[in-house]
């Protein structure tokens, strides 16, 4: 994939999508760190239903989560899946946050980038997709979060490798320049959302499917799952 490529797939993403207003307000670091912890390994309307139940019951703050009793926290993530880990993480981050940054993270923002990753991923629960959600969004750090349709869907496209997810971010990131991550990281979601589904891509109904080197094998992909149904249907 050469960077010109890349650059018209984002024209064309920028054109066929409308990115959400939310993208460009500012973000707590503390509330966006916890949302990311719920939403690993859950759906979307269940990471915001949950996050919904604990802001309800609990002031989202270092404080409240670390003195918060852990079977309280467990009832407000039932929704989300592995809620037991997850208020565990909640409570331990909290307190570590608590007593070492004062209960800000701030501080860990106003570093440079490679020295708030480190710092931000030494805390528990927090790993490289977490750690770069909350320095994209609440410090418009250079980084590019790699969650699982952003994996997906930039090695469908050519735009990154088979690999691990530095791989992944770091070939997405010399395609493209640190103004446009957050944009493409965004746009990306949206299309493995909408167009380039895990199981059933939209292949023929994608807007960038001209770049994309996969797309004959999601057409097949789609085909033989309708052949299956139809099978089926009779």
């Amino acid at each position: 994939m050469t960077k010109n490529q890349a650059k018209e797939i984002l024209r064309i993403l920028r054109n066929s999508f409308t990115l959400p207003k939310w993208i460009t307000s500012n973000r707590e670091p503390f509330k966006t760190l916890i949302v990311t912890i719920i939403s690993q390994n859950t759906a979307d309307r269940n990471t915001a239903k949950a996050f919904e139940n604990l802001s309800k019951q609990f002031e989202v703050t270092p404080e409240a989560l670390a003195n918060a009793e852990k079977s309280k926290i467990e009832e407000c993530l039932k929704v989300a899946g592995l809620y037991r880990n997850k208020a565990k993480t909640i409570k331990q981050v909290s307190k570590l946050i608590l007593e070492k940054f004062h209960g800000d993270l701030k501080p860990i923002l106003s570093m440079p980038f490679e020295e708030a990753r480190k710092t931000l991923l030494q805390l528990p629960g927090v790993g490289p997709k977490t750690a770069d959600v909350v320095l994209l969004f609440c410090a418009e750090k250079p980084t590019i979060p790699v969650d699982t349709h952003v994996n997906r869907v930039s090695k469908r496209l050519g735009l990154a490798p088979n690999g691990d997810y530095e791989a992944v971010r770091e070939s997405l990131q010399t395609l493209y320049s640190p103004k446009d991550y957050l944009a493409l990281h965004v746009l990306l979601i949206l299309l493995g959302r909408k167009y380039c589904k895990a199981r059933k891509p939209l292949c023929k109904q994608c807007p960038v499917n001209t770049f994309c080197p996969s797309r004959q094998i999601g057409d097949k992909i789609t085909d033989s799952v309708k052949t299956v149904a139809v099978k089926r249907d009779f």
